[in-house]
């Protein structure tokens, strides 16, 4: 798709909040949107940067024989509490329940 195509919202302004010089030129090119503190959406050049990143990773991992995985990004409790993360990551780790009564958190690492 050609990039005058695309739905492309830059901003003339630089939003109070973007301190660094490299978040600043990202919101400024469209690139992704603040939706709050440290939640961003990407936009669609952003998402297509990200692709192609991914891509130029994907291609050097198979040069050297490595292999690509997903990991889950919730996790049972049970690992947190062995290491003694749970109690000391305190309220700012979101935590949840299963439909058993278990508990999970999204991993912060």
């Amino acid at each position: 798709m050609k990039v005058s195509k695309m739905f492309n919202a830059t901003l003339r302004e630089v939003p109070a909040e973007a301190e660094i010089v490299s978040h600043q030129l990202m919101l400024r090119a469209g690139l992704m949107r603040n939706l709050a503190a440290g939640v961003y959406s990407y936009l669609p050049l952003g998402y297509r940067s990200i692709r192609k990143v991914e891509q130029i990773v994907r291609e050097e991992m198979d040069k050297a024989g490595a292999q690509e995985l997903i990991m889950s990004a919730l996790l049972p409790a049970e690992f947190y509490q062995q290491s003694g993360r749970w109690d000391v990551f305190g309220p700012e780790m979101f935590r949840l329940k299963d439909r058993h009564d278990r508990d999970f958190c999204l991993g912060p690492t």
